[in-house]
C-alpha cells in the first residue's frame, strides 16, 4: 500500500493535496478532520475545533495514537484493491507521523505564510458553516497553541509533528504550481 500522511498548518491546503492525490492519482483521499466533525454531529456538538481537537484526544486515549491513521487504513482495506494508493490528512499528533512511518508510508508537511492561510480559511468558512470564523488574532492564538506540546500524549502537538515528516511542500503560488510540485515529490 502507498500511504501518505498530509499534515502542516491550517489553511495551508492539506485537503487539496489529498484531493489532487485522489483525482490525479488514484489514491483514496481521507480527511480526518472530516472523520471528527462527522462525530461532533453525531453526538450534537457544535462543529468547532475545540470540540474536534477533544474527540480526537479521547479517541487516541482509547485506541491508541495512530487511532485515525488505523480508521482511515481501514476504509483503505474494506474497497478492495480500487485506488493506487491511500493520502490521510490532517494529521496532527506525532503518534500519526510514527503509525504511518510503521506502514512504510511517508508523511508530507504542507504550508504556506500565516495571511495567506487566514484570507483562505475566511474565504472558505462559508462552506464550514462557521466553524473557522475567527480574528487573525484568535487564527494566530489557536495555532500558537496547536504547535505547543500540552504534556498529554493524547493531544494535538503539531510542532513535534513537523519534526517527524519526510517532506514539505509551501503552497503559496499557483494551483498548477502545486500539482507539479506534487506529481515530482510525492508520487
Amino acid at each position: 500500500m502507498k500511504l501518505l500522511g498530509i499534515s502542516g498548518t491550517n489553511g495551508s491546503g492539506k485537503d487539496l493535496v489529498g484531493h489532487i492525490l485522489s483525482s490525479q492519482h488514484n489514491y483514496m483521499f481521507i480527511s480526518v478532520s472530516d472523520l471528527l466533525r462527522d462525530e461532533c454531529r453525531a453526538r450534537g456538538l457544535l462543529v468547532e475545533r475545540e470540540n474536534l481537537r477533544s474527540i480526537s484526544a479521547e479517541w487516541r486515549r482509547v485506541g491508541g495514537l495512530g487511532v485515525l491513521i488505523d480508521k482511515a487504513v481501514a476504509s483503505y482495506n474494506a474497497s478492495a484493491g480500487s485506488y493506487d494508493g491511500l493520502a490521510v490528512s490532517s494529521l496532527r499528533n506525532p503518534g500519526e507521523v510514527d503509525r504511518v512511518h510503521e506502514l512504510g508510508g511517508k508523511v508530507v508537511w504542507v504550508d504556506a505564510d500565516q495571511r495567506i492561510r487566514y484570507d483562505r480559511i475566511q474565504a472558505a468558512n462559508r462552506g464550514r458553516g462557521g466553524e473557522d470564523n475567527k480574528t487573525f488574532e484568535q487564527f494566530q492564538a489557536e495555532e500558537a497553541a496547536e504547535m505547543s506540546t500540552s504534556g498529554d500524549s493524547a493531544k494535538l502537538d503539531m510542532s513535534a509533528v513537523r519534526q517527524k515528516v519526510d517532506s514539505t511542500l509551501v503552497n503559496e503560488n499557483s494551483l498548477e504550481a502545486l500539482e507539479q510540485d506534487i506529481s515530482q515529490n510525492l508520487v
